[in-house]
């Protein structure tokens, strides 16, 4: 059996040499793939594979999805297969977005959807209440439509979300405390 893997920048898949020969299938190369990915500037498109038989392979929706960077003051435009995560996606078209953990924990890559649906079950970095408010992690948000979004400050995202535990408003930054604590040490 020969080991399928995907290609790093579309959505095809390529055939990998058995890590052992007895492994190999009788039909050596039937399950062969070729990516055949065109590029037009930073807009690209994954174009479905075909087998060497010819037979085209269903392809995987996909999605143009507009990143507003509001830090950068960049506009990326990029097209998204519907079971890729967006950042990474992004990623692997040299396109350069915020993150931190890329595990849907922190708030780093949280965008504010201005249109288009992103569907995005592991999202654990924010809650529910901001997820119907219309806010998304890249990391590990996929496409449901074409979607249009503005990156946000870390902190404003974890004022919303967590804001009404502190009373007396946000916390701020005493850096004589600090001095003093690090003077203890």
């Amino acid at each position: 059996m020969d080991l399928v893997v995907p290609c790093n920048s579309c959505t095809s898949l390529y055939r990998q040499l058995p890590l052992h020969p007895r492994l190999s299938s009788a039909k050596r190369g039937a399950f062969s793939f070729r990516c055949r990915r065109t590029i037009t500037s930073e807009l690209q498109s994954p174009v479905s594979a075909t087998s060497t038989n010819g037979y085209p392979f269903p392809s995987i929706p996909t999605h143009k999805v507009t990143v507003h960077d509001r830090k950068q003051g960049v506009v990326h435009e990029f097209v998204v297969p519907e079971d890729q995560y967006i950042l990474h996606t992004a990623e692997s078209q040299n396109i350069t977005l915020p993150f931190a953990c890329r595990h849907g924990c922190c708030t780093s890559c949280a965008v504010r959807v201005k249109s288009g649906q992103i569907r995005q079950p592991e999202a654990l970095g924010i809650s529910a209440e901001l997820k119907e408010k219309g806010y998304a992690l890249l990391c590990v948000g996929f496409p449901s439509s074409d979607v249009e979004v503005e990156t946000q400050d870390e902190d404003e995202v974890y004022w919303l979300q967590f804001g009404r535990y502190f009373a007396r408003g946000p916390i701020e930054r005493d850096d004589y405390a600090l001095e003093l604590a690090m003077g203890d040490e």
